[in-house]
């Protein structure tokens, strides 16, 4: 029997764990995706995408009847975000992935049976891509990452961050336009002869 994500919602508020854990089955790639890419860094995100269903599952009570579940996840987990990055900058730490990386040991992909060279250069260019999300601003990057790579719309995005659609749009607007200059600065790597 298939229940909606408001009936799981609903039976997860009731303390349903099984609810629950379909609710996290629903969401658990978004928002890991959503984590990765704000951090830059596996470990940090599988911990954080743990953090924010924590949070998820105590704050339920508090989520209303008529909200959106899945801007108010956003919201909890971007929220998240910003204080892992806040205790980082107050606290820097190098994890095991950075050392490897900096001493030469970059760990490699899990290479599809395919064609190798061809996940390799997909792997390169996601790590070149991450690289510039992680130069961007916080604000950048969270929105970046909101709508391209989860494809929330601007009033998902606005009620997530507690800001205006209007607002969602300039700040989009701005973070393309930093991305992009990232991305010419790099031409030749991503193969660009004029953009």
């Amino acid at each position: 029997m298939d229940l909606s994500e408001r009936e799981l919602v609903q039976k997860s508020k009731n303390g349903d764990l099984d609810a629950f854990e379909r609710l996290v089955s629903l969401y658990e790639k978004k928002v890991f995706t959503l984590v990765y890419r704000y951090t830059g860094n596996w470990a940090d995100a599988h911990d954080l995408a743990q953090e924010t269903f924590l949070k998820v599952y105590q704050s339920l009570p508090a989520l209303r009847e008529d909200g959106s579940f899945a801007a108010w996840l956003g919201q909890i987990a971007a929220n998240v975000c910003r204080d892992e990055l806040r205790k980082k900058r107050k606290h820097p730490k190098v994890s095991l992935d950075e050392m490897m990386s900096s001493s030469g040991g970059v760990p490699l992909p899990a290479l599809s049976a395919g064609c190798p060279e061809s996940a390799l250069e997909q792997w390169e260019m996601s790590e070149a891509v991450q690289e510039i999300l992680n130069s961007l601003t916080d604000e950048y990057r969270l929105i970046l990452v909101m709508r391209e790579i989860q494809g929330m719309s601007y009033d998902e995005i606005a009620a997530a961050l507690d800001i205006s659609p209007g607002t969602v749009k300039s700040r989009l607007s701005r973070a393309r336009q930093a991305f992009k200059q990232k991305v010419l600065a790099r031409r030749n790597f991503f193969n660009l002869s004029r953009v």
